[in-house]
């Protein structure tokens, strides 16, 4: 489980072999072996028996904004793996393979995105909005046959401009077509972030926020160095190679989150206008949270494989370290 301290005034100790949250004069206890990550999201206090005890059980301690974006974390200090798949990881962007590897993970994310529409065409008999996910499909399938289409002897760094701009238009067709989609309550035309402009991009945010914390946190178990990117440039403190990766991710967040506008689950008191922006509150995070975890224990079939939702990245992570490690790569 993922436990999430978003409470302010939540107090975390240990006790034994369990942490102990205090709120007021209510106290509960949770095993260290049932918990996988703990998200402190607003002002709370936590014990170094409690970091401890986190520390000697792998449980990463994530802080994160109020727009559930990582700003720090609380890991053990073992690197996952060799060095050699961190040295190899420097010479992706001019290598052959490094473009390999971005050209799937896009055309993963492509094809989560079509398989997200082609469910919610299947929902709909209004003709008008089966025109309308048509049509996006169409555009989506071009630009991922575009990125499919670019030479394979090619570098990320020849063909940057080439491949931001294909990801680019599908972004846009696929977002454009959500904002129609979803109860004309919560109508956007595109993708907004920090600040959101809207309720939908606003949960959305949240939502990757999570996301960006899981990637990394099995690129580090994977041996993989989260700050070494393939088609993200490098800049200080920047996880380049999270924003990579996490790509292939983003549809399941949409997914959800569309789940919880659609099914009129969401509720105006979720979120807190600040100047000309929408922020996740408190009620807001518990609801998408709750929601998530759920998600966690869906086992699926991927990749040949019958896996849970929870095990899908860290078993990505580990097939990556180990194509790093084996392929040949001119350092």
């Amino acid at each position: 489980m993922k436990l999430v301290l978003n409470t302010p005034g939540l107090y975390l100790c240990r006790r034994g072999e369990c942490f102990q949250i205090q709120d007021n004069n209510e106290k509960k206890e949770i095993a260290a072996a049932k918990v996988d990550q703990i998200m402190i999201t607003t002002h709370a206090a936590m014990t170094t028996d409690a970091i401890e005890l986190a520390l000697e059980n792998n449980i990463d301690i994530i802080f994160l904004k109020s727009t559930g974006q990582p700003m720090g974390r609380v890991w053990h200090s073992k690197l996952g793996s060799i060095s050699t798949i961190r040295r190899k990881q420097l010479f992706l962007q001019d290598s052959p393979f490094g473009l390999l590897l971005i050209k799937e993970w896009l055309v993963e994310k492509m094809d989560n995105q079509i398989k997200l529409l082609n469910k919610l065409a299947a929902n709909r008999r209004d003709e008008e909005r089966r025109k309308i996910i048509k049509d996006a499909l169409e555009k989506i399938q071009k630009q991922k046959e575009n990125i499919q289409a670019i030479p394979s002897n090619e570098t990320v760094e020849n063909v940057r401009g080439l491949i931001l701009g294909y990801e680019g238009t599908a972004g846009r067709v696929y977002f454009e077509t959500l904002g129609k989609l979803i109860p004309e309550k919560y109508y956007f035309e595109k993708r907004s972030r920090n600040p959101a402009l809207d309720p939908f991009n606003c949960m959305l945010n949240y939502s990757y926020g999570i996301l960006y914390s899981s990637v990394e946190k099995a690129c580090i178990i994977a041996g993989l160095d989260p700050y070494i990117g393939i088609m993200h440039t490098d800049n200080y403190n920047k996880k380049a190679l999270v924003f990579d990766l996490v790509e292939m991710y983003r549809g399941y967040m949409d997914e959800i989150v569309f789940r919880l506008f659609s099914t009129k689950k969401v509720e105006d008191e979720f979120f807190d206008r600040v100047e000309e922006g929408y922020y996740l509150n408190k009620e807001g995070k518990k609801l998408l949270i709750g929601e998530y975890n759920k998600e966690l224990e869906v086992k699926m079939n991927y990749r040949g494989r019958c896996i849970e939702f929870a095990n899908i990245i860290q078993y990505d992570c580990h097939q990556i370290a180990n194509r790093i490690l084996k392929e040949e790569i001119k350092c």
